[in-house]
């Protein structure tokens, strides 16, 4: 959580100090940073005194404590909102069946060697929403700059030639290099959904491609502040989702799983989802994706992958399927 979103709790003035003096911008850059005293050792003469600052932190540790919630409330909320926003195919049924079908407030993640098909299966979900529903729009964050406007077109084209353009037009795609960055673009988002004024299509999707630059750099064996900012952070995306009613994929890279993945039900599966063991229980369903084999064809060349859920709130782990990708289309391996 941004400072900056708590004023005027805190006075503004403050906000900005912390941020020149001291770098801490955030709730977990303040109640990590060390003791009031060290912070006010840093700060200009005369910005605060150590009793207003101890309230003050107080008061964000407050904000960004975890609210609680009845399971009653909790049950009727998830009804309503899958009234509102039905449950969207990716357009492989075999998928859908696997992870309970997308869409809802709930945070996937997507996890997988490169080239398993990852961005591949969260482009097209969102691409099935935007043509299903045209009052609706999806923010693309890339983290890395490898996303292609000129390929998505094409796979748009594959779906529905006609309303292509339309359908491009409701996918916002922002660029977010590292974590402040994605922070500033979901804070501008919740202020945007909570405003009466907001006209026209709203944001059903957020698609984070792909979270592992973002937070892989803080995570240490010897500090708990990187496990906090993830914390922190998946939180902020689960409170979107839950209050607007978005769904939200994140795109995982993999590390070393020896001898092999406990998880999964190939004991060939020797990757495992990064971010550590915890990140998966800060999501709702985690979809690991495999590369099979490559098959050469004369209607095009296409590729046979494995998807399987490691972890999830609606349906069984360790299940799995097969789909195939043809010039970056997902379908069934049963129309071979």
């Amino acid at each position: 959580m941004r400072l900056a979103s708590v004023v005027p709790l805190i006075p503004a003035e403050l906000v900005a100090a912390l941020d020149h003096s001291c770098g801490i911008r955030t709730d977990t850059d303040l109640l990590f940073f060390g003791s009031s005293l060290e912070i006010i050792k840093r700060l200009p003469l005369g910005t605060v005194t150590l009793s207003d600052l101890q309230k003050f932190t107080e008061l964000v540790a407050e904000q960004a404590s975890v609210p609680g919630y009845r399971g009653d409330e909790i049950l009727a909320g998830t009804a309503r909102t899958s009234e509102k926003h039905p449950q969207v195919s990716c357009g492989v049924k075999e998928l859908d069946e696997l992870v309970g079908g997308f869409g809802g407030s709930r945070v996937f993640e997507i996890s997988g060697a490169k080239g398993s098909g990852k961005t591949a299966l969260a482009l097209q979900v969102v691409i099935q929403h935007l043509l299903s529903d045209a009052d609706s729009c999806a923010l693309w964050i890339d983290t890395s700059g490898d996303f292609s406007a000129e390929k998505t077109a094409q796979l748009v084209r594959q779906f529905d030639v006609v309303v292509s353009d339309k359908v491009l037009e409701r996918l916002q795609v922002s660029l977010g290099f590292n974590i402040e960055a994605v922070h500033d673009v979901l804070e501008a988002l919740r202020i945007s959904l909570s405003s009466s004024r907001t006209v026209g299509p709203t944001v059903q999707w957020i698609v984070l491609d792909s979270i592992t630059p973002l937070l892989l750099p803080s995570l240490s064996a010897v500090s708990s502040q990187g496990h906090a900012m993830m914390t922190t952070f998946m939180r902020q995306l689960r409170e979107l989702a839950r209050t607007f009613g978005i769904t939200i994929i994140v795109i995982n890279g993999t590390s070393a799983a020896a001898p092999f993945n406990q998880s999964s039900a190939f004991a060939s599966t020797i990757r495992k989802p990064a971010l550590g063991p915890s990140f998966t229980f800060m999501t709702d369903c985690t979809l690991w994706l495999s590369k099979m084999k490559d098959i050469p064809d004369p209607e095009g060349p296409f590729s046979v992958h494995v998807a399987e859920v490691f972890r999830s709130r609606v349906t069984r782990s360790k299940t799995w399927c097969t789909f195939q990708i043809r010039y970056g289309v997902l379908s069934s391996t049963s129309d071979l």
